[in-house]
């Protein structure tokens, strides 16, 4: 292997139309899996621990169906895994880093094929995601993922310091000192998989807490690993209660690190955690997060109506609002409500929920019953409101599934419930501005929410663009212009915010590479003195 890996392309994303002959393999293992109950176990420094507590893998979409049973860590196997990671850790940090890379770059060539359907399959099944949105998560985001990293390491590594005559400088690019604990969500098999491999990558061991609603996904990443080479204990999957493990491995004095994507909540319980145990670590650690949002569209007068209707469609019901990135509260000038509605719902009336493995369905069910009862609750405050109106939708049932209509909420006012709060499922809420009162209008999509993680700015006037992008540079960690707010491609779209959407170490880049280095500078003196006395000294 060459000192610094080219840079690779992003991996071509599999349409799955008629004409694509992967439709039919996608479907053979869709049937296999529905099929098939398995059983996961724990794995903990390369062997598989079954635990006296299992737990359900069901499709949110047909949740009588079960895929899987997974066994439940406690606190002992949590403390297995953190003894495992540092055990790993001498040997795996010593592997020279090229070899380390090899490993990861062989397991996105084994996703790139063997692997593909088996991971998009379990995505879709278990966390009710359609063959699109599983296939550019699933497969393509998680390859790029390790094939950019493997890149990025490598350039980071040739940046090192200006060394002059008689004086040779270099940076020793360290992993940490102890483990990393990542700790993963439900929504994306790609960050649950490049969360643990990151710092992995870069010579840390891993203690790997996934979302128990992504266990199957995750189960099948961990094999991925596995099979690419990757040495017992480099990284330890253990499914836990997430209090529990917090509890147990956040107290860990060798604790180096944690690399985070889930709630805002729990996030802030975390470095809460962090903080008050400083004094017991042997590091200062570092803590990565990526957390909630409440992602806008503002439409500028200028806006064309079917740019910006599709972004809104797209941008909030692709796999059911449940994105940290979804549109969740647009701003829309009075002039192009009229035109706007009848657009919407000529859209939102061709939008089809239901079973993933029907492929005409765009969308699928919320990922549980909790996650249902949620976006329920906020519907049913909708309806009892005078300060809002349901625009199109507003339906749920969870008979069959956790099924919730894509649902287009009108409010008379921009600071309403649904404008600010987080609700992770398929409702967007708009907000009709007077074109008078523009600046205004764009004063509130700032200060509303307390999130900062994407937005979209749709506009035909280029004056206003720049305009708008400099008033909401703060907003947004992630902006996209003439776009739904959503899909950051690896190497094209570095991804990450912040205010109350995490530290904005942006996934997929160089950045957050460098979260999971400790640099150690060495000089090597090549004429070292021989006498302690300075030239000044010799003529007084």
């Amino acid at each position: 292997m060459s000192v610094t890996i080219p840079q690779p392309k992003n991996e071509p994303i599999y349409s799955y139309d008629k004409n694509d002959p992967f439709k039919a393999k996608l479907k053979d293992e869709l049937s296999i899996q529905s099929k098939n109950i398995i059983e996961i176990p724990c794995i903990i420094g390369g062997k598989e621990v079954f635990t006296s507590t299992k737990k359900l893998v069901r499709m949110p979409h047909s949740h009588g169906v079960i895929l899987a049973e997974f066994h439940w860590a406690g606190e002992k196997e949590l403390l297995q895994a953190a003894e495992a990671a540092l055990k790993a850790k001498r040997s795996w940090e010593n592997i020279s880093w090229n070899k380390r890379a090899e490993i990861f770059l062989k397991a996105a060539d084994l996703l790139a094929g063997k692997y593909r359907m088996k991971i998009n399959a379990a995505t879709m099944l278990g966390q009710s995601k359609n063959a699109y949105q599983a296939e550019i998560d699933a497969a393509c985001e998680l390859i790029d993922f390790l094939r950019f990293n493997a890149h990025y390491y490598s350039k980071i590594l040739t940046e090192q310091p200006l060394s002059v005559e008689g004086v040779n400088n270099q940076l020793d690019y360290r992993p940490l000192e102890g483990f990393v604990l990542a700790i993963t969500p439900f929504n994306f098999t790609a960050i649950a998989g490049n969360l643990p491999a990151a710092p992995a990558m870069l010579g840390n061991t891993v203690v790997w807490k996934p979302s128990d609603t992504q266990a199957l996904s995750a189960y099948y990443t961990m094999k991925l690993f596995e099979e690419a080479g990757l040495p017992p204990g480099v990284i330890n999957f253990v499914p836990a209660d997430g209090p529990l493990a917090g509890k147990i491995l956040l107290n860990h004095k060798d604790l180096a690190g944690v690399h985070f994507t889930g709630s805002s909540q729990t996030f802030l319980s975390i470095n809460k955690s962090i903080a008050q145990n400083l004094e017991n670590y042997k590091s200062f650690p570092r803590v990565v997060g990526e957390t909630g949002g409440k992602d806008f569209v503002f439409a500028h007068p200028s806006a064309d109506i079917k740019i910006l209707s599709t972004a809104l469609i797209r941008g909030a019901f692709e796999y059911q609002g449940q994105k940290c990135s979804a549109a969740s509260r647009a701003y829309i000038p009075r002039s192009l409500w009229s035109k706007l509605k009848p657009e919407l719902e000529t859209m939102h009336s061709q939008i089809k929920l239901g079973d993933v493995r029907d492929f005409t369905n765009l969308m699928g069910a919320v990922i549980d019953e909790r996650s249902f009862d949620k976006n329920k609750k906020y519907l049913d405050y909708v309806k009892s409101s005078k300060d809002a109106e349901i625009f199109l939708g507003g339906g749920a049932n969870k008979e069959k599934g956790y099924f919730v209509d894509p649902t287009i909420v009108l409010t008379q006012d921009p600071k309403f419930k649904t404008m600010q709060e987080e609700i992770f499922g398929p409702i967007l809420t708009l907000w009709v501005y007077e074109d008078s009162k523009l600046n205004e209008a764009i004063k509130i999509c700032d200060e509303t929410s307390p999130y900062a993680l994407t937005g979209a700015i749709i506009s035909s006037d280029e004056e206003a663009i720049t305009e708008l992008s400099c008033e909401l540079r703060q907003t947004a960690g992630n902006l996209y212009i003439n776009d739904k707010p959503t899909g950051a491609v690896v190497g094209q779209q570095p991804f990450g915010g912040a205010r109350m959407s995490g530290t904005n170490d942006k996934a997929g880049s160089y950045l957050n590479l460098l979260r999971w280095l400790s640099p150690r500078t060495i000089k090597t003196n090549l004429n070292p003195p021989k006498d302690f006395k300075y030239l000044y000294m010799l003529d007084p």
